[in-house]
């Protein structure tokens, strides 16, 4: 029998997933508090770019917006519950979703962050799945229902793990790396916790770095300065991650150990992560004009940002287990000053003192 599946937050990565879970025939209902937004998925369907002509599609899609959720208690309970907002967002979002849900029913944490233990406190952790969106999915919500990928697709890349807090890989997280096959490469894993953590460092160089400055991948990467700040970032990440004891994985194509040491003043490390950054290897760089990091799309939008719950929670869980985060936390206050329009955005806010 068909899952019934919904998705909360029908935005860049929520919507680009949920259109094509649609699109392969899965039922699917995308949820949103964007009226513009759900009316025109009502209207038209989602349209969806890529970087190929191959990619350009127009899927019919379920919408609803928020304050017609309660209409779920008439029709079938949702089996998979995909939690596509921001990290700020998550308690809500799930405790809205919780009264619908099947009685084997389960909620995916499909975000940027660490919200896992958000969800787990309101459904259980019984009920709890985390997915990882790779930085090969660049998803930009450009106006109301159009998406586009700034990134090109490929078979030799994952873009989602699904894996179970307990790192068991179950029946459960492979049926649901199956379905989500239908929007890119996907599979189960057993090291949710690493993997997170890993996709954390990824974000926690780039994406606050790109709000504080307004600087795209391609301008940060290729900015002496502010690389070396990247550099910083993803070293003290890298450490704080070894400490709690995750097993990581390369942060883009950067070696995570490399990282490390390059961000300890070793010459031979520094020397090769910066010739990994400066030739777009390390899947920083944008891979098109418009795409740059969710959190520069917040800062361009006046949204509020996840700046305290990806910096900000490394330099906390860095502080727990005695590991040292000082550019994260300088980073953290850097990008809250800029969201309160205390500064404006300028590559000179990251290269101050830690």
């Amino acid at each position: 029998m068909s899952k019934r599946i919904a998705v909360i937050g029908a935005g860049a990565v929520g919507g680009y997933a949920g259109a094509h879970m649609a699109a392969a025939g899965h039922d699917v209902t995308l949820i949103d508090p964007w009226p513009e937004h759900v009316e025109q998925l009502k209207a038209h369907g989602m349209e969806i770019f890529g970087m190929t002509p191959q990619e350009r599609m127009t899927v019919k899609v379920n919408a609803m917006h928020l304050t017609e959720v309660q209409n779920l208690a008439k029709q079938k309970p949702i089996d998979i519950a995909f939690i596509s907002v921001k990290s700020y967002d998550t308690v809500w979002a799930a405790t809205m979703i919780r009264q619908y849900l099947s009685a084997s029913g389960c909620v995916v944490s499909m975000q940027n962050c660490i919200n896992e233990e958000r969800v787990a406190g309101v459904v259980g952790w019984g009920r709890t799945l985390g997915c990882i969106v790779t930085g090969g999915v660049g998803v930009d919500l450009y106006q109301p229902g159009h998406i586009r990928r700034g990134y090109a697709k490929r078979a030799d890349i994952t873009s989602f793990y699904v894996g179970e807090p307990s790192g068991k890989i179950t029946k459960r997280s492979q049926e649901i790396a199956e379905i989500m096959s239908s929007i890119d490469a996907s599979k189960a894993t057993d090291n949710l916790w690493g993997e997170r953590w890993t996709k954390l460092c990824v974000n926690g160089m780039r994406n606050g770095v790109s709000a504080a400055t307004g600087m795209g991948g391609n301008a940060r990467d290729n900015h002496a300065a502010v690389r070396r700040v990247c550099i910083q970032l993803g070293g003290e990440s890298v450490r704080v991650g070894q400490k709690l004891g995750y097993k990581l994985g390369k942060v883009g194509a950067l070696p995570f150990e490399i990282l490390a040491k390059a961000m300890e003043n070793d010459a031979e490390s520094y020397a090769e992560i910066e010739r990994l950054m400066t030739q777009g290897g390390a899947g920083q760089a944008e891979r098109s004009d418009y795409q740059r990091p969710s959190m520069a799309q917040d800062m361009e939008k006046g949204r509020r940002t996840e700046i305290e719950f990806m910096n900000g929670f490394i330099a906390s869980e860095g502080a727990r287990v005695g590991v040292k985060a000082p550019t994260h936390e300088m980073l953290t206050r850097q990008v809250l000053r800029v969201e309160r329009g205390e500064i404006p955005p300028r590559p000179e806010n990251v290269l101050v003192n830690s």
